[in-house]
């Protein structure tokens, strides 16, 4: 992205100042997605300015001003682009941080992040089948039912045996694809 140059020292800071701003909001995102976002303000900015015969200041401030803080403006656009990104890589990084980014964006996404945390215990669960194969497992008893560990292993039976390991994978996996076919799913209704 090009700057634009001012002539008055004062707009050029504050131009300045605006987009340092608007870089740290969109550092998240991709070399590619941080550049797109950036164009696109310094655009209005730019046609704004030369479409107006304003003081250069008062364009200026004008144009910021119905853009707005680019920590309001551009949250929204980082956790969609976070979104793409997640669905495209089936990256998991990605994915805890578009889920990070969009909590607020509605209960959806506290559940997604809530069955992102539960998949992050599985491999968790492996290892410890693995140092205390006893107590980890899938449990079953009266009126019980669960998936983990135990510290009372006598009361319970354990019904996956050596079985227990490749069923955790299979969940995980089951799981990870759950939660990036329900993101497309919200991103395809949401634009």
């Amino acid at each position: 992205m090009k700057a634009i140059e001012f002539k008055q020292p004062a707009s050029q800071r504050v131009y300045n100042s605006y987009i340092e701003r608007c870089k740290r909001v969109v550092k998240p995102l991709s070399r590619q997605d941080q550049e797109e976002c950036l164009l696109e303000i310094n655009s209005y900015i730019y046609e704004y300015i030369n479409d107006h015969s304003d003081d250069e200041m008062t364009a200026l401030l004008n144009i910021l001003d119905r853009i707005g803080d680019p920590e309001i403006t551009l949250r929204e656009v980082v956790a969609g682009k976070k979104i793409d990104q997640a669905i495209k890589t089936f990256n998991i990084k990605h994915l805890l941080q578009a889920l990070f980014l969009n909590l607020r964006n509605g209960v959806a996404y506290i559940l997604l992040a809530l069955m992102t945390v539960m998949l992050l215990t599985f491999p968790v669960l492996i290892v410890l089948k693995l140092v205390n194969p006893a107590q980890t497992g899938i449990w079953v008893g009266p009126g019980v039912f669960f998936f983990g560990i135990t510290d009372n292993p006598k009361s319970l039976r354990e019904i996956s045996g050596d079985f227990f390991i490749p069923v955790v994978i299979t969940l995980g996996v089951l799981l990870y694809f759950l939660i990036i076919y329900i993101l497309k799913a919200i991103r395809k209704k949401k634009p």
